[in-house]
């Protein structure tokens, strides 16, 4: 499969005129972020080979990782596309719905091994459960149904994690889950012992 370039991104929209993030000018500004990222991807149609992938990942792994905007699962772990099942949430936390894809993914479509992966600095660290259903329900004046699941302590959370999902009677293969924290700082990971 051939990798497409990556056109320019677009410029700051508060700055009139400012170059994209490569230094180069910016030949058209799209209106939004999200419009921008759609050229991208017709950009990226275009130039992409058809391919032949099927629904199960190749390597048979469900990946559980942070929707931090920093972290790469693709480039940290050398995945292609078709390779493993990537799932990602505020903090990487085992939640029901993330049992759920765990427990479909490997029922229906063959993965035998679960990584998690936390990682340093992480957004959920620096808030409380407490505080942030407050915020919330000052902001809606509703109480939120669902867990907000913060943590301190980045190695118990990881330890809690694969706690849950070898325990869930709905995923079948529990044998091999294993917890990881990723180094922001140094790109490295550090499996934790459970």
């Amino acid at each position: 499969m051939s990798t497409p370039t990556d056109p320019p991104m677009p410029a700051d929209p508060e700055v009139p005129g400012a170059p994209d993030r490569a230094g180069e000018p910016t030949v058209t500004s799209p209106a939004t972020a999200v419009d921008g990222l759609l050229e991208h991807a017709a950009a990226w149609a275009q130039a992409s080979e058809t391919t032949e992938l099927g629904a199960a990942p190749a390597l048979a792994v469900a990946i559980v990782t942070c929707m931090d905007c920093r972290i790469d699962p693709v480039g940290l772990l050398g995945l292609r596309p078709g390779d493993a099942h990537v799932m990602r949430n505020a903090g990487g936390v085992v939640s029901d719905d993330m049992l759920r894809s765990l427990s479909i993914s490997q029922h229906k479509l063959g993965t035998r091994e679960i990584m998690l992966i936390h990682h340093t600095r992480c957004g959920m660290q620096t808030i409380t459960d407490d505080g942030f259903r407050a915020e919330l329900q000052e902001h809606t004046g509703m109480t939120p149904p669902f867990a907000i699941e913060s943590f301190i302590d980045l190695d118990a959370d990881v330890a809690q994690s694969v706690r849950r999902v070898r325990a869930c009677p709905f995923i079948p293969h529990r044998d091999a889950v294993r917890g990881f924290v990723y180094d922001i700082d140094a790109h490295t990971l550090r499996e934790v012992a459970v």
